[in-house]
């Protein structure tokens, strides 16, 4: 991998206790003006962040391993997107590519036609959201299938908006009490090889497939939608033959097979997309996040008889492929493709797994580890037991943080802990990062730190 330079000092540097004051103080601000309803997972501001690490109002240096969900792999404040940023700034911000159109827009859409799985061609919608992305892909299945239903899977997240609301499994905090929800929505079970032990990915399959086909039936399955390996569900990667199975289903039922790859597209997983681990092609695919290095872009890639059978106007939004934004993320496919980052992220789990391997052997309160790339997660249970345990989960994360290491948790039962590091940290800012999250496993399993 190319060299990859700092612009800030990549060191973990506690100077006050988490959060400091002026994060303290800007808390105080925000419960006057911020709607309660926007949830923060850490308690501190940020002034500054690059490559691995966030530095905070208070001048704390924190280890970052959740890159904003999955954003910014690129680093927070890549030169080169930055650069790019500034230099269609220059020129202009918005004109609105259903009124005025500019190249950006369309080098974006060449480049996912070239990046996406599969040789046939493809056509691109850009949007603000991978919410946005999600209920577009359901739009043009519907159209172009004459059909209503969208089978989705337990532990999805899809969004928040009605749509993506009703495609998502879990209630709290996404969707309790904010229905009703968008109909003909059906909910078939997800491979889940840690809970659903034995269970191969074609069995599991065959069992979705008989559901469907018992309760919805082939002729009126729009779609199936489903991530390749589940983020806010809890990383879980379905057992190998699972989704090649749904494709072909799929494909002969004359369904539409949506990949949403939001969370697990551009590097993330060790490949450009995490589809491409199980060789499927989807049919349609959304993206967002990691795309345009923190810039808000998504888009819909997809087969071009699909997209193209769109009457004019269907598709589109004010603000949907921002110039800007646009300018962001030929940069950050630039720097992926030139720094190899896939390649990075297949070597950051190299480091990672191992070590939360053999932490797991130690504490015997980790059932589960999983994950590829960059995207690995430990599921915490009780001792002994597969029961669930967030409280754990919700203890180590606040241990990590007090320490100055910054880690999310995820999950239906909330008991994952998820590492999503920006993909161009150094190796030793990593395993200095993986050290405190270990010392936090130990204290909260009840062992030695």
């Amino acid at each position: 991998m190319t060299e990859i330079g700092y612009r800030c000092t990549q060191e973990r540097r506690i100077r006050t206790a988490l959060p400091g004051p002026k994060s303290a103080e800007l808390t105080e601000r925000r419960r006057a003006v911020v709607a309660g309803g926007v949830a923060s997972a850490v308690p501190v501001y940020a002034a500054d962040a690059d490559g691995g690490v966030i530095v905070d109002v208070d001048g704390n240096s924190l280890i970052d391993l959740g890159s904003g969900i999955a954003v910014t792999g690129v680093g927070a404040s890549n030169a080169s997107v930055a650069a790019a940023v500034a230099e269609q700034a220059q020129h202009f911000t918005h004109t609105c590519f259903m009124i005025t159109p500019y190249e950006g827009y369309v080098r974006v859409a060449e480049e996912l036609a070239a990046l996406t799985p599969g040789a046939h061609e493809k056509r691109t919608a850009l949007f603000n959201s991978g919410s946005e992305a999600v209920e577009n892909a359901v739009k043009v299945a519907r159209l172009t299938t004459g059909r209503s239903a969208v089978v989705a899977f337990d532990h999805a997240y899809h969004g928040r908006t009605n749509l993506t609301m009703a495609l998502t499994a879990k209630t709290m905090p996404y969707k309790a009490h904010m229905g009703p929800f968008a109909p003909e929505i059906y909910r078939m079970p997800m491979s889940y090889p840690y809970r659903d032990p034995g269970v191969s990915g074609e069995e599991a399959a065959k069992r979705v497939i008989a559901r469907i086909e018992a309760q919805i039936g082939a002729d009126s399955t729009a779609a199936l939608i489903i991530e390749p390996i589940q983020g806010e569900g809890g990383f879980i990667v379905p057992a190998p033959g699972f989704l090649p199975a749904l494709v072909e289903w799929a494909h002969a039922s004359g369904a539409v097979f949506i990949a949403d790859e939001v969370q697990t597209g551009f590097a993330r997983t060790g490949a450009w997309f995490a589809s491409e681990h199980e060789g499927i092609v989807p049919d349609l695919i959304t993206m967002a996040k990691g795309i345009a290095g923190g810039m808000p872009l998504a888009a819909l890639t997809g087969r071009a008889e699909l997209l193209d059978a769109v009457h004019a106007g269907g598709l589109g939004g004010t603000y949907g492929g921002n110039p800007v934004a646009c300018a962001a993320a030929l940069a950050a496919i630039d720097f992926m493709r030139e720094h190899d980052l896939p390649g990075r992220a297949r070597h950051i789990e190299a480091i990672v797994k191992p070590r939360l391997e053999a932490v797991a052997a130690e504490a015997g309160t980790i059932g589960d580890v999983r994950g590829r790339g960059a995207m690995i997660a430990i599921e915490l249970v009780r001792a002994g037991t597969s029961e669930p345990d967030a409280a754990a989960a919700k203890a180590i994360a606040a241990q990590a943080l007090s320490e100055g290491v910054v880690v999310l948790t995820c999950g239906t039962y909330g008991n994952i802990i998820r590492l999503l590091p920006p993909l161009v940290i150094g190796d030793d800012l990593l395993r200095e990062g993986l050290g405190v999250l270990e010392a936090a496993i130990r204290t909260v399993a009840g062992g030695t730190s």
